[in-house]
């Protein structure tokens, strides 16, 4: 229980149903569609969409999803791969001879064929029970009359304005300048392109005006995107992947998402007691951190595409974690493989929506970078991700960019089962720092016992590259203990991602929890 004297956040409770994002809106529309008689899938759809609005530096329509659907009446679970593929004609060896070590990241290049609302159709016809027009009706009505720009998307918005070329800066800046806390914001070319989706399904984003304003756009900056790329999208499903950490089982979305690499740091955490060390303390931090380093590492040189991947069961292996773990130094800090190049990374949204029958989704949703690629089409101004920056350009590698294929993500929705039985879907937000995250969170949950919304209040710290990302939450005895150890520690000017959560009680109860990084909240009935 959190200390009343402080300021803080209480969980919400409730029993009929819930949705935790990172914006008021997008949760009270989820709930509204609750109230309406939709199931979880309608909610989430309706919160997600409305997110492309109200967090326009973090998703949009022309973005990938990834989600984690527990039907209701049971406790299994299928993975939605909503990420888009590169374009046939996507060459490697074409980025290479130009002079690229790496897939430039504002470039037509880094742009790959939006899956987003691919998945939102097809888990609209899989298992809503609306349909998808209800779904998009409050993000159609939010787009055309504007929402309030809040606090902490106005920060995001002035810190990656810079990324913002072209027709982009037409559509998401006012006279040339980023929007201010309290400016109304619209879009009324995606609220258009919304209403065609509501009224003739994927075809009418990946066909027709919609894709040919997309193609003319990125073909007019260099991009090899054509009409039949967009005609050949689809999302995929399966089955997640998991591991158990303390009985507790971690369950993620396959590859390409960066899942497998949550299980693999747990796994390295599980060779350590945790338990025994103080939650914020340096002990704590420093394992946390070089374990990371060796999972991302692991990850770097392994995670792509499934159909090119051939190292997964190598990286869920207890056997590889005990290796691993046994390369770490428990009083000293080890050079990071991973480069700040391959780290770099920004933000995304997540919404999770739990509904009256248990069903459960945990959705995430994202362009990569601040406002994705900065590149905008014409007329109906969406705003195109740049998930081709997470293809190698190494030849051989098994995640090199070529035509047809899916690069690595890093965005991962979570779900917990304990027992078998379905009990938290949660999702971590910021870029590289999920895996991280996820792991984090289940240890914040298992080992220390922390309530879900304590657990997300709680200071965090990240390796990334060789710097060690230290939150203003840790005191400055644990900085100068962790530099003493040889980090070169730092304190980031942004906040380390952003998290929600539902638990899911044996007694029916569902307790939400919303992280104060954002400016969202858990609304249940």
């Amino acid at each position: 229980m959190r200390d009343f004297h402080t300021p803080g956040r209480s969980p919400v409770m409730a029993t009929n149903g819930m949705c935790a994002t990172s914006h008021p809106l997008a949760a009270q529309a989820a709930v509204r569609i609750l109230q309406q008689g939709g199931n979880a899938v309608d909610a989430a759809i309706a919160g997600a969409a409305i997110l492309g609005l109200a967090e326009p530096a973090m998703t949009s329509i022309g973005g990938d999803c990834f989600a984690l659907v527990s039907p209701a009446g049971g406790d299994d679970i299928v993975a939605v791969n909503g990420s888009g593929r590169a374009p046939a004609a996507a060459s490697a060896a074409a980025l290479r001879a130009a002079g690229h070590a790496t897939v430039p990241v504002t470039a037509a290049d880094a742009v790959t064929i939006p899956g987003a609302i691919d998945a939102f159709c097809t888990m609209s016809e899989t298992w809503g029970k609306l349909g998808l027009a209800d779904s998009l009706a409050p993000a159609i009505r939010y787009m055309d009359e504007g929402i309030p720009v809040a606090p902490r998307v106005a920060f995001d918005w002035a810190a990656d304005q810079d990324r913002l070329q072209g027709h982009a800066r037409r559509h998401y800046l006012r006279n040339g300048t980023p929007l201010a806390k309290g400016d109304l914001f619209a879009l009324p070319g995606n609220a258009e392109v919304l209403r065609r989706v509501a009224a003739h399904g994927r075809r009418a984003f990946y066909g027709g005006e919609v894709a040919e304003d997309i193609c003319t756009t990125l073909n007019a900056l260099g991009g090899v995107h054509t009409a039949a790329d967009f005609a050949a999208a689809a999302c995929t499903m399966g089955e997640p992947v998991s591991g158990t950490y303390k009985g507790r089982e971690l369950c993620e979305h396959p590859p390409n998402g960066q899942g497998a690499t949550a299980i693999l740091l747990l796994n390295i955490l599980s060779q350590f007691d945790i338990a025994a060390m103080d939650p914020f303390g340096a002990q704590r931090a420093h394992i946390e951190a070089e374990a990371t380093k060796l999972a991302y590492d692991t990850r770097n040189r392994f995670m792509s595409d499934p159909e090119s991947m051939t190292r997964l069961v190598h990286m869920l292996s207890m056997d590889t974690a005990v290796r691993l773990a046994a390369l770490i130094d428990p009083k000293r800090a080890m050079r990071s493989a991973t480069s700040i190049a391959e780290s770099v990374h920004k933000d995304t949204i997540y919404i999770t929506v739990v509904d009256r029958d248990r069903m459960a989704v945990s959705l995430i949703y994202s362009i990569f970078h601040g406002f994705g690629s900065g590149i905008a089409s014409d007329k109906f101004g969406i705003l195109l991700q740049n998930r081709g920056a997470g293809f190698s350009l190494t030849e051989g590698h098994p995640n090199e960019l070529a035509g047809g294929k899916r690069p690595m993500h890093t965005i991962i929705p979570g779900m917990i089962r304990d027992g078998g039985r379905v009990s938290m879907p949660f999702g971590v937000m910021g870029g590289q720092y999920q895996s991280c995250g996820h792991a984090r969170m289940v240890s914040n949950w298992t080992d220390f016992g922390l309530d879900p919304q304590t657990a997300l209040d709680s200071p965090r710290c990240f390796a990334e590259g060789n710097t060690l990302q230290v939150e203003r939450g840790y005191s400055d005895a644990v900085r100068a203990e962790l530099a003493d150890m040889g980090h070169e520690v730092v304190i980031p000017e942004v906040p380390i991602g952003g998290a929600q959560a539902i638990l899911i009680h044996e007694n029916g109860v569902l307790e939400g929890a919303s992280d104060p990084r954002k400016d969202g909240c858990a609304i249940g009935y």
